[in-house]
C-alpha cells in the first residue's frame, strides 16, 4: 500500500480522519506508523497529500490531513476486454487501476463460459474492492468507471460505434496482425485509444471480423501467447 486512500466516512471532522480497519493493520504492522509520522494519503476520486499521525494505539489511528496535490493523469484509453476467469479478475481489476485505466468495458465472447457472469466478484462492492486495492499500489484516487456487456454482438453494433468514434482503434490477436505500436519519440500517444482483448484462446474468426468491420485493427506481441493478465500489462506498457 502506497497511498492511505480515504473515503467520505472516515473524516470525524474537517481534516481530521480516523482509520481503524484493513488500512490501519497495514499502516501499523507493514509501514510500522508511530505518533507524528506523516502519511501518503489520498481522497477517493479526489486529491492526494499528506496526513500526520495525531493519535494511534493497538485499535485505531487519527491523522490530519491536508490534500493539495491533483492525482495522475488517466490513460487516454477505453479497455475492452472479454470476461476472465473469475480467479483473475480481481487481478484485472487491480492491475487497471494501478496502471491508470479510466474505462473498463467487460464484454461476453464464444470463449467465455457463461457461469463467469455468476462470479461474487462482478458484485459492485467486489469491484471497487480489488479497484481501491489498485489504486493504493498506483498513489492514484480516480476510480475507473467498470461496464458490464453480456451480449456480444449488440455491443459491438450498437454501442461499439459511439465509444470508437475517432479514436485508434486496436485489438490483441496473434495471428494475421503487425506488432503493437509505440508512442511516438516523444513518448506521446496520437490520439485516443480503443484496446479489446479477447479471453484465453482468443477471440474466434467471428468475432475478429466483426472487430475488423468496426474499424478495429489487429496487433500482436510477438510469437509468444500470453495470458490475458499479463498481456494487459505488456499492452499497456508498450502503448502508453
Amino acid at each position: 500500500m502506497n497511498l492511505l486512500l480515504l473515503t467520505a466516512k472516515d473524516f470525524s471532522a474537517p481534516g481530521r480522519v480516523i482509520i481503524d480497519d484493513r488500512r490501519f493493520q497495514h499502516c501499523l504492522k507493514v509501514h510500522q506508523a508511530r505518533l507524528g509520522d506523516i502519511l501518503k494519503v489520498g481522497l477517493l476520486n479526489d486529491k492526494i497529500g499528506s496526513g500526520r499521525v495525531i493519535f494511534i494505539d493497538q485499535k485505531k489511528m487519527q491523522l490530519e490531513v491536508e490534500l493539495s496535490a491533483q492525482p495522475p493523469e488517466k490513460l487516454p484509453l477505453t479497455l475492452i476486454m472479454a470476461l476472465p476467469r473469475p480467479k483473475m479478475l480481481k487481478r484485472i481489476f487491480q492491475t487497471c487501476a494501478t496502471m491508470g485505466v479510466a474505462d473498463l468495458i467487460l464484454i461476453n465472447a464464444y470463449r467465455v463460459e457463461k457461469s463467469y457472469w455468476q462470479s461474487p466478484f462482478l458484485q459492485p462492492e467486489k469491484i471497487n474492492e480489488h479497484l481501491c486495492l489498485g489504486l493504493e499500489q498506483g498513489i492514484d484516487t480516480g476510480l475507473p468507471k467498470v461496464s458490464l456487456k453480456k451480449r456480444f454482438k449488440p455491443f459491438v453494433e450498437d454501442e461499439l460505434p459511439n465509444i470508437s468514434q475517432n479514436k485508434r482503434l486496436l485489438v490483441a490477436h496473434p495471428y494475421n496482425a503487425v506488432p503493437c505500436p509505440h508512442p511516438d519519440s516523444n513518448g506521446l500517444v496520437s490520439n485516443t485509444t480503443v484496446l479489446a482483448i479477447g479471453p484465453e484462446g482468443g477471440f474466434i474468426p467471428y468475432e475478429i471480423e466483426k472487430l475488423s468491420n468496426a474499424g478495429f485493427k489487429p496487433i500482436h506481441l510477438g510469437p509468444r501467447i500470453l495470458r490475458v493478465e499479463t498481456a494487459l500489462s505488456v499492452l499497456l506498457a508498450k502503448l502508453f
